[in-house]
């Protein structure tokens, strides 16, 4: 097992690994930029490195101080959590031609997902289905027109490069994705210093569902079940549980067999997800994007399977065996994560501030991973993100029922904050239902 772990993160993701790590008798080595010194994951490592100012680009994505601070406090490996450098194939390739140990999918899995258009035609080529659409980058908007009448409208314009839910626009006719395209490429470029564009066929009535694959040190995929993620603002989740009320015992091994099929593809190794489209209609469903890193949600998987997906992800990378035997995996009971963010629960817009209460829910199947504490400042530079509610239980009546009382008793005063949305959320009728699809926020509002 490895030794020493540097954690390239921060928040709530960073003490998750913290505490697996220690746990496993790892030291931990955390990094931070000056706006997050008083943050719990800070006092929760072994040892902390000052590696730079609030700006992300001058500290959680700037490669060489995460590698000096790796250096002088004598880290083995380093891992990236989610966001930030943790799907960065050039960071990933960096940090092993220095020695140390990456805790994540190989440099060239991560390039070849990281690209929708390769993502996809890789799919396609090893059987994995997938929506209509471009095979190759829209050169030009003349290019993106030609390609949206023959798929059909509607249709989602999507940047080739982008991920999290960025980068993406409805066009329900011709005039609609003259604007989106010239939108999305410029936005695109921008953020992710690649203009290419996708045309992929859009579903109005859709619902998202993704499944967790881990790549085993031996070359086995294994798929750890599913997760939907319907419950979206901005494309962004919210809310996610597994296993997903949608799926039956038919879909479930096709979606499994399919999530297996790509993790294969790319001969992965460690933690991934393949996330899909699910039409609740057919039960067709089409492979959207694979994440090569830890997913903000893999909690609710840990809940139905009885692992630990960070140990394993720290397993995979040691090269040693996982805790489960691959050819016996046996789910129970149903899982539910909310997403509490620093943002007001009617817009979704950020509001950062001073946090002066702090009380987290207590109780049965009742699990929070946090980010902050009471009298720490949350600040504008980052994700919104607080905190992971996550509740269980043996059936998803039980689960709901413990996540209503969860919301709540979970107090946080100071930053605006979405607990109240999940209180609504949690009384809505379409969504007790499990017939819900990803337009269901909106239907809300």
């Amino acid at each position: 097992m490895i030794e020493s772990l540097l954690v390239a993160n921060r928040g709530e993701i960073a003490r998750r690994i913290i505490r697996t790590a220690k746990r496993l008798g790892i030291r931990v080595i955390a990094v931070h930029s000056e706006a997050d010194a008083d943050l719990p994951f800070v006092a929760e490592a072994d040892e902390a490195v000052l590696i730079g100012p609030p700006n992300p680009a001058l500290s959680y994505r700037n490669t060489e101080a995460i590698l000096a601070a790796a250096k002088s406090t004598g880290a083995q490996a380093i891992h990236p959590g989610y966001g930030f450098l943790s799907e960065n194939a050039d960071f990933a390739r960096t940090v092993e031609a220095s020695g140390l140990v990456w805790v994540g999918p190989d440099a060239d899995a991560i390039t070849a997902m990281g690209d929708k258009i390769n993502a996809r035609n890789l799919m396609a080529a090893a059987g994995v289905p997938v929506a209509p659409g471009t095979t190759d980058p829209a050169a030009d908007l003349d290019a993106a027109v030609t390609a949206a009448a023959e798929i059909g409208y509607p249709v989602m314009v999507k940047a080739a490069a982008g991920g999290g839910g960025m980068g993406m626009g409805v066009a329900v006719d011709e005039a609609g994705l003259r604007t989106e395209y010239d939108k999305v490429r410029a936005f695109a470029e921008r953020m992710f210093g690649d203009g290419s564009v996708l045309i992929e066929r859009y579903f109005p009535r859709v619902r998202h569902v993704e499944v967790q694959i881990l790549g085993l040190a031996d070359g086995r995929v294994v798929a750890l079940g599913e997760r939907e993620c319907s419950v979206q603002r901005r494309n962004q989740k919210l809310v996610e549980e597994s296993p997903s009320p949608a799926v039956s015992p038919e879909l479930r091994s096709r979606l499994l067999a399919a999530a297996v099929r790509a993790g294969e593809a790319v001969g992965y190794r460690n933690a991934g997800t393949v996330e899909c489209l699910l039409d609740p209609t057919t039960g067709e469903f089409f492979f959207l994007e694979m994440n090569t890193r830890l997913q903000v949600e893999h909690p609710v998987t840990e809940y139905v399977y009885g692992i630990d997906l960070v140990e394993e992800q720290l397993r995979v990378a040691s090269g040693l065996a996982p805790t489960f035997d691959p050819d016996a995996l046996t789910p129970g009971g149903h899982a539910i994560e909310m997403r509490i963010n620093a943002e007001d629960p009617k817009r979704f817009l950020p509001g950062p501030g001073v946090i002066r209460t702090w009380v987290e829910p207590t109780g049965e199947g009742v699990r929070v991973d946090s980010g902050y504490t009471e009298g720490n400042t949350v600040t504008p530079f980052y994700d919104s993100l607080l905190a992971k509610l996550i509740v269980s239980g043996a059936t998803r009546d039980e689960a709901l029922d413990r996540a209503k009382a969860a919301v709540a008793a979970f107090q946080i005063e100071g930053p605006k904050n979405n607990v109240p949305f999940f209180a609504e959320l949690l009384t809505n009728e379409e969504f007790l239902s499990g017939a819900y699809d990803t337009g269901i926020v909106s239907r809300m509002r």
